[in-house]
């Protein structure tokens, strides 16, 4: 009896837990209200929530720390190098792929003393167990959320573990739906040029130009670390350059990407790159930061208003102005069919015409002043 009343309080905390995920405003909005209430469930004296881009699975902010002190840059960035250069468990991106999105440090490794990350992370910031999870929706992550326990308390159990995995497909609905992209009118005055960042092979920063920061300057207020210039550096895009700069331990090629939204909701690019010396030794890693293009934004839209694979073809064919019957034979479809995946996708982005809705997901990100696009009746103009 007293196991399933232990079950019913469970359920009930976790139904609440995600009802105030749902009545979030915005990403931040989302992890602080999850986390107050998921200490109900998962016990734990710290937590850091991540939000990532969905087809990198690299971080883009917004971060929430919470319980966690006295992280150094140096520690920060020395942690995510090894996340991507050495094999360790529970990595974020095999947990991306793995059946169950979730792992427990000290379950995974047995002696948590053959992890690397327990022994150069976890252990020096007072911590002895760590429990993972990705958030992901189908293929997409949309966030990471790393628990930990002070010595003295339990390991993470394997009920904790499995219950933190079944808030992965919630928690990373609620990240995708709040992703959608804003109209590109509300940027107002934003810099001409791209701002131009150069790191060195630690991922320290050496130089920027001043478009570099007034592109930091569109950036919402995240966790960032301090640098000699005066310009403070986002952890999201420490670890875009370590990723890049992973290439100087054999992995990768050298270059990593990441979209990140502004405070005014508009997306920009991020993309690093490593130079090479006269013999071809990696050497600094550049940095770019620039307005998103419009196909990047619109990648970004298809994927926070969840459309299906179906879905996204016609979506496409609906951009390049082919009526019902040409989507029918281009993707061997009924004319029948077509229409019902329109009706979904208009329901799905909240539109009533083909126009409204390549507008919403294309051309908006091009500002064009009118559009004309053909329906399987003729014309339409929205």
């Amino acid at each position: 009896m007293r196991t399933a009343a232990i079950a019913a309080e469970t359920r009930r905390h976790r139904d609440e837990l995600i009802g105030r995920v749902e009545r979030a405003d915005d990403i931040a909005g989302v992890f602080f209200a999850a986390s107050r209430k998921l200490r109900q469930l998962v016990p734990h004296d710290a937590a850091a929530w991540i939000a990532t881009d969905p087809k990198t699975g690299l971080p883009t902010g917004p971060t929430w720390l919470d319980g966690v002190h006295g992280v150094s840059a140096t520690q920060c960035a020395e942690h995510w190098r090894r996340e991507f250069i050495e094999d360790d468990v529970n990595r974020f991106v095999d947990l991306a792929r793995a059946e169950r999105p979730a792992g427990a440090l000290r379950t995974a490794a047995g002696d948590p003393e053959r992890s690397r990350r327990f022994r150069s992370f976890v252990r020096p910031l007072g911590f002895d167990d760590e429990l993972r999870l990705v958030l992901r929706v189908g293929d997409a992550t949309w966030g990471t959320l790393t628990l930990w326990r002070r010595p003295g308390q339990p390991a993470f159990s394997a009920a904790e573990t499995a219950l933190l995995a079944s808030l992965s497909t919630p928690f990373g609905d609620a990240l995708r739906r709040r992703s959608r992209p804003a109209d590109p009118q509300l940027l107002g005055t934003h810099p001409t040029a791209p701002g131009v960042l150069v790191f060195d092979g630690d991922g320290a920063l050496l130089s920027l130009n001043d478009d570099a920061r007034a592109w930091l300057s569109e950036l919402p207020d995240d966790h960032t670390f301090d640098t000699e210039h005066g310009a403070p550096i986002p952890l999201w895009l420490t670890t875009v350059v370590l990723s890049a700069g992973s290439v100087n331990h054999g992995h990768g090629d050298g270059t990593a990407w990441a979209r990140i939204p502004s405070r005014r909701g508009t997306w920009l690019a991020c993309h690093a790159s490593c130079l090479r010396d006269a013999d071809g030794t990696p050497t600094h890693t550049v940095v770019t930061i620039e307005l998103a293009p419009p196909a990047d934004v619109a990648s970004i839209a298809v994927d926070a208003y969840d459309l299906s694979e179906r879905e996204r073809q016609v979506a496409a064919s609906i951009a390049r102005g082919k009526p019902t019957a040409e989507i029918a034979d281009e993707l061997y479809l009924s004319a029948h069919t077509v229409r019902d995946h329109v009706k979904s996708i208009f329901r799905k982005t909240g539109v009533t015409c083909r126009g409204e809705l390549v507008a919403k997901l294309y051309s908006e990100h091009y500002q064009p002043e009118q559009h004309v696009f053909r329906s399987g009746d003729g014309a339409s103009t929205c």
